[in-house]
């Protein structure tokens, strides 16, 4: 087997964050080679890009470091240092110039991540072997399964960026936990789909979008469009709510954000005559399509006192059966322990190996957040891995 003792710097992982660990490792002057599981690099960041690349979020610093919730104070200073203006820098130094939505979200033009991966990687001046899995620890080296059969190398440095473990069928699966060897946070789905069961009157809605309305689930409230699924509820609105509706919270949506729940009883007390119900919440309200389904859906037998259907309309609790499986998850919560990392993420018990990434123990929403962490926490890691080991990590 491959002894690899005169590889300088390792990076396991040629996603966004060991693609970064990489380039600002080589920038320092280490030699660098990264390996990948995949047959090529980046399959995450190009399935992303199929729906925009969203890359970060356009808004003051504190704003966007709160997205993080629980993890906020730890990743500061490392957005501090790669924030929002450098994930804009890097996507601009690689020649895919950027426009921000009204929503702040910031997209490159192209709206797509292929030409922005070509570019990343003609720059990085790495050494990249794919079909490189990393299967665990040999003494003091790393294990992997190749084309060539199983390879053991050893570098002076290394940075993992394996990811969490969604989407296993693009590379993160997560397997790493088993054999890393430091306390690990359970994975569980982040930015994830509700798992609902719907009555056979709710087919010909599914596949229909929601707009224009607010939800709310454990004191968190978003606003923003889902979609009905055959397998429950989708879409970006929903996904800020994924740790307490994951805690088992009830999700309660209100259908007219817009509109006081006084001016909905109004609006309802007014005579109806022979009209059905759903012809009066359509006309007085407009009140229909999906919306008047998932009305209908979650709380038949509506009541017919105005105050009371108006109550129901403004704050209709959507029952479901928690957050779909960790593989249909956009992005996972979980990873290595905040604990068993240095203030540079290097592995207090494997000096000389640091951590990057979705491998941490964070979770954010969609919007920017997820990958501008990537880049950041990558960054922050291969700053103090290329000082290893003259300066401590």
């Amino acid at each position: 087997m491959e002894n690899g003792q005169d590889i300088d710097a390792l990076v396991i992982g040629a996603g966004p964050a060991g693609l970064i660990a990489a380039e600002v490792l080589a920038r320092a002057g280490r030699r660098v080679t990264v390996t990948e599981a995949m047959p090529t690099a980046g399959r995450k960041l190009l399935m992303a890009g199929k729906s925009g690349l969203n890359i970060t979020k356009a808004e003051p610093f504190e704003t966007f470091v709160s997205a993080y919730g629980a993890a906020a104070d730890w990743l500061a200073p490392m957005l501090r240092a790669f924030g929002p203006d450098e994930a804009v820098a890097w996507a601009e130094g690689l020649g895919q110039p950027v426009f921000t939505g009204s929503t702040g979200r910031v997209f490159p033009e192209a709206m797509k991540a292929s030409p922005l991966l070509r570019a990343w990687l003609a720059r990085i001046g790495a050494e990249l072997r794919l079909r490189w899995r990393w299967t665990g620890f040999d003494g003091d080296g790393f294990a992997f399964t190749t084309p060539d059969g199983p390879r053991v190398l050893r570098a002076r440095v290394t940075v993992l960026a394996l990811g969490g473990a969604s989407w296993p069928r693009l590379g993160s699966d997560g397997a790493w936990a088993g054999w890393i060897g430091v306390p690990v946070t359970a994975f569980a789905p982040a930015n994830a789909g509700l798992a609902r069961d719907w009555s056979a009157h709710m087919a010909r809605h599914l596949g229909a979008p929601l707009k224009n309305i607010r939800m709310t689930a454990g004191g968190i409230e978003s606003r923003g469009e889902i979609v009905l699924s055959a397998k429950g509820i989708e879409g970006g609105g929903l996904y800020p709510l994924t740790p307490a509706l994951r805690d088992g919270a009830d999700l309660t949506v209100d259908l007219l954000p817009d509109l006081p729940e006084a001016e909905v009883a109004v609006r309802l007390s007014r005579p109806r005559g022979k009209t059905t119900l759903t012809n009066h919440l359509r006309k007085t309200l407009g009140l229909d399509g999906a919306r008047a389904a998932l009305l209908q859906e979650c709380a038949r037998p509506l009541p017919d006192a105005p105050d009371a259907l108006a109550r129901t309309i403004k704050s209709l609790t959507v029952r479901h059966e928690g957050p779909r499986p960790i593989a249909e998850a956009i992005s996972t919560a979980g990873g290595i322990a905040r604990a068993a990392l240095t203030d540079g993420l290097m592995l207090k018990d494997r000096p000389g190996v640091f951590a990057a990434g979705e491998m941490l123990d964070w979770e954010a929403p969609t919007g920017g957040y997820l990958l501008t962490a990537c880049l950041a926490t990558a960054s922050w890691a291969g700053t103090h891995a290329a000082r290893w080991p003259e300066v401590p990590g």
